[in-house]
């Protein structure tokens, strides 16, 4: 079986030649007065998906089978119709499962038998709240090639893991990783669920539901959970790429609100604070 960044590879350079991949343009801001984060203005139009929510269709039922890398059992590995870098993969159930509904073992398990085919950056966003721009239920890969940063500010992480304490005024849950082994399924639900139970969000097992929204961050050194309060602030639209150092700003982003308070007041304002 090819690898899964070979497979990725075939499919972007298929579904851009048919249309069915839509690159965003991006510029690199000057980052020297909030290193280390990453931040980016959205310079083509911007997306459906970055407006403001409202009913619209499921774009995963049916997928476009022109963006469809390979399948599993109960989910399906999809390019990101409108990536910002290249290669950006979601993985989706074929079924409808709520995006915020408590990821299971079954969606786990599909991450566990892709981490040994493409080494990257494993993200999830939990609801609108949290930056989620579809309610069908979607974890997202971003590739990285060997030694390279999963991202900007994954050095901090590390610091924390190894200090015990957290630099930022949010409240954050974060757990190791062994980088020199695939974590198993269960390994990857466990720490899911010790930090979704630290965080305040509840139980797996025991709740119906998260008790509130939140982001993942997950890297072959750490897992992180960042709680929610808000969408975004000034105009910015916050993921779970936010809480890793990169930032985009589209036309509504108040940039010069950005260049005086920084990044971590705009971060600050829409996450959890820390007790």
């Amino acid at each position: 079986m090819s690898s899964l960044a070979q497979r990725s590879l075939a499919c972007q350079q298929r579904a851009l030649a048919e249309g069915a991949l839509v690159p965003l343009a991006t510029e690199l801001l000057d980052s020297s007065p909030w290193p280390p984060f990453q931040v980016r203005r959205l310079l083509s139009a911007t997306p459906k998906h970055l407006h403001a929510p409202g009913p619209k269709p499921n774009p995963f039922q049916p997928w476009d089978r022109r963006l469809e890398v390979f399948g599993l059992d109960r989910h399906v590995v999809l390019l990101n119709k409108y990536p910002v870098e290249p290669g950006h993969l979601l993985l989706i159930t074929r079924d409808w499962q709520h995006q915020g509904g408590w990821l299971n073992r079954d969606d786990w398990g599909a991450v566990a038998a892709l981490w040994g085919q493409q080494n990257g950056l494993w993200f999830f966003n939990s609801g609108p709240e949290a930056g989620a721009s579809q309610p069908h239920r979607h974890l997202q890969l971003l590739p990285r090639r060997p030694g390279q940063q999963p991202c900007p500010l994954a050095g901090q992480f590390l610091q924390a893991l190894e200090s015990g304490v957290t630099p930022w005024p949010w409240q954050l849950g974060l757990s190791p990783l062994d980088p020199s082994q695939p974590p198993s399924a269960e390994t990857l639900a466990a720490i899911y669920g010790e930090l979704a139970g630290a965080q305040g969000l509840g139980s797996p097992r025991l709740d119906a539901s998260p008790q509130r929204p939140y982001n993942l961050l997950i890297t072959p050194s750490w897992f992180a959970l960042v709680p929610r309060r808000l969408e975004g602030h000034g105009g910015f639209s916050l993921n779970a790429l936010a809480y890793g150092g990169y930032l985009l700003a589209t036309e509504n982003s108040d940039v010069a609100w950005l260049a005086q308070q920084g990044p971590l007041a705009l971060l600050a304002e829409a996450a959890l604070p820390r007790p």
